[in-house]
């Protein structure tokens, strides 16, 4: 093999491993958000457990939000790349 052919493979696996990399720091801020979210959430049943119906809904909405901007972390690295 030449030098130039293991050049051009590195190349291409370095910039494929961008993605990863860049996925994985956008997934970060999701996990960060629904840990927050969901341990607000327990801590007002805690506080209120009449309302519980209404803040787990509520806890579930702000998940789905919150994990929509882990896939569009997603997506990004896909259409960038």
């Amino acid at each position: 093999m030449s030098l130039t052919y293991l050049a051009q493979e590195a190349q291409e696996i370095t910039g494929s491993g961008y993605g990863a990399i860049g996925y994985g720091l956008a997934a970060i801020g999701p996990g960060i958000g629904v840990g927050i979210v969901v341990g607000k959430a327990i801590e007002g049943i805690a506080r209120q457990p009449e309302l519980a119906g209404q803040i787990r809904t509520n806890m579930f909405l702000g998940i789905a939000f919150t994990e929509a901007l882990a896939l569009i972390g997603l997506v990004a690295g896909f259409v960038f790349a």
